[in-house]
């Protein structure tokens, strides 16, 4: 009787949790269904009082102008490109920083880690202007260089992987040794392999704080044709004409390739973020 009870709580319990989660869900998913339907209608329309929910006439003409009218297609290379980049050098760098901490052994490697990490707790803002300075001195205004190596020196990735690194045992590298493998052959072929949810947590993360990075790449990318999505969605709506429609659909190509990159590494997402956190 006791064990029929706590069954129906149970299962009284799970269909409240899953109707508050469901309407969390369709709170946080309103804006990008507004956005994208908006991006759909006339510029009149888009203001309507009371709004229209869904389009009366649907037009593409506000993507065709968004492309035609300002280089879009060249602003979504630049930020694929620096995007890519800056996260696949930081994987690199943050692997191989990660697995010197926490792997091998030195002198001075506790203080040399707390120093390198307590560098996250310096907002990026305090460092713009002396960072646009030594950037203008080595001439990479207006270039890519610019744009991806400040992004590169970064801790973040460095204190994520060390941590898939730790809960990995210290004797699949006493094994490797006495295979003899070298160090080098032991950190590509057995210890990256085995963190891949790792790689892939930080992949999304790095890949979408770098794709909204918008201040950096405002400052650096000066020239319209250097300047990526994000920035150049953000001088649509800086713009005179109070076309609504038109900054929607420019907002809307600036926001679908973060949701595919989030729907591709979802399930690595997902993973990393739990798995880094077990130590053995």
């Amino acid at each position: 009787m006791t064990q029929t009870k706590n069954k129906k709580k149970l299962e009284r319990f799970d269909v409240i949790s899953n109707a508050i989660v469901t309407l969390f869900a369709i709170c946080n998913l309103f804006p990008l269904y507004w956005l994208f339907t908006s991006s759909l209608k006339n510029s009149s329309d888009v203001v309507k009082m009371p709004p229209d929910w869904w389009p009366s006439s649907i037009t593409f003409d506000n993507y065709v102008d968004v492309f035609r009218n300002q280089p879009a297609l060249r602003w979504a290379f630049n930020s694929l490109f620096v995007s890519g980049a800056s996260t696949v050098m930081v994987i690199i760098v943050g692997a191989m920083a990660a697995y010197a901490f926490s792997k091998l052994r030195f002198v001075g490697r506790n203080i040399i880690f707390v120093v390198f990490i307590s560098s996250l707790m310096i907002p990026k803002e305090i460092m713009i202007v002396p960072l646009f300075r030594i950037t203008q001195d080595f001439g990479m205004v207006n270039s890519f260089h610019g744009m991806i190596w400040p992004n590169v020196a970064t801790a973040f990735g460095v204190f994520l992987l060390k941590g898939f690194f730790d809960a990995t045992p210290d004797a699949l590298r006493e094994a490797a040794r006495i295979d003899g493998a070298g160090e080098w052959r032991t950190f590509t072929r057995i210890m990256l392999p085995i963190i891949k949810p790792g790689i892939g947590a930080l992949f999304i993360l790095n890949f979408v704080q770098v794709w909204n990075d918008y201040l950096w790449q405002l400052v650096v990318g000066q020239e319209k044709n250097m300047k990526t999505l994000m920035v150049g969605t953000a001088t649509l709506m800086q713009d005179l004409n109070p076309n609504f429609a038109y900054k929607m659909a420019g907002a809307t190509v600036a926001a679908i390739p973060m949701l595919l990159i989030f729907l591709m590494f979802q399930r690595y997402f997902t993973t990393g973020m739990t798995a880094g956190a077990v130590k053995e």
